[in-house]
């Protein structure tokens, strides 16, 4: 869905501007986006898989859940919407621990540039994974693995191809936060 999202200054703050999500990755605008990660107490996280249809990364793994934030949506409002819609779990702002945010810039195309800020949640996850409703036309798949499994196969990039390349930076933050917690 191409909607409204707010531009960002090379800082994080809005610049008031807000323009189509396509337009935004065609000129490499910053804008925000929302990544929660699910994780259960016995130390799995929650991955999924990126519906083959995507735009950038098909059928990659990625984090538990997420999305662009619209034009005038609060943050944690984005989030738990996101975790709605693609994993069909109903959470609340106080099930969530922000984690702080992640730029990453990403030249998919000339005519693509991914130039994101990820606000990152972490969320206990209490339901067991077929419980979980993945929205069809963004998730191809969803996997509950171990913990060292993940860390094994990001950290150092054994899987190259697997994952979406968010960087070892990013994954060890993720994999450290999850791995305090459990």
């Amino acid at each position: 869905m191409d909607e409204q999202v707010d531009i960002l200054d090379e800082h994080g703050k809005p610049t008031g501007e807000s323009c189509l999500k396509s337009e935004a990755h065609r000129k490499g605008l910053l804008h925000p986006t929302v990544h929660v990660w699910l994780y259960t107490t016995d130390g799995r996280v929650l991955i999924q898989q990126r519906g083959k249809n995507k735009t950038t990364h098909p059928l990659l793994w990625d984090v538990s859940v997420a999305g662009h934030v619209g034009a005038g949506e609060k943050i944690v409002t984005a989030a738990i919407r996101e975790v709605q819609e693609e994993v069909g779990l109903t959470i609340s702002e106080s099930d969530m621990e922000p984690l702080g945010t992640f730029k990453a810039i990403h030249k998919i195309s000339e005519d693509f540039i991914d130039a994101e800020l990820h606000h990152i949640f972490l969320c206990k996850l209490d339901v067991p994974l077929h419980q979980l409703t993945k929205e069809e036309s963004e998730v191809e798949d969803l996997a509950l693995v171990p913990l060292f499994k993940f860390a094994e196969e990001t950290w150092g990039l054994a899987s190259v191809g697997k994952y979406v390349p968010h960087g070892p930076t990013y994954y060890k933050t993720i994999i450290k936060a999850i791995k305090s917690r459990t």
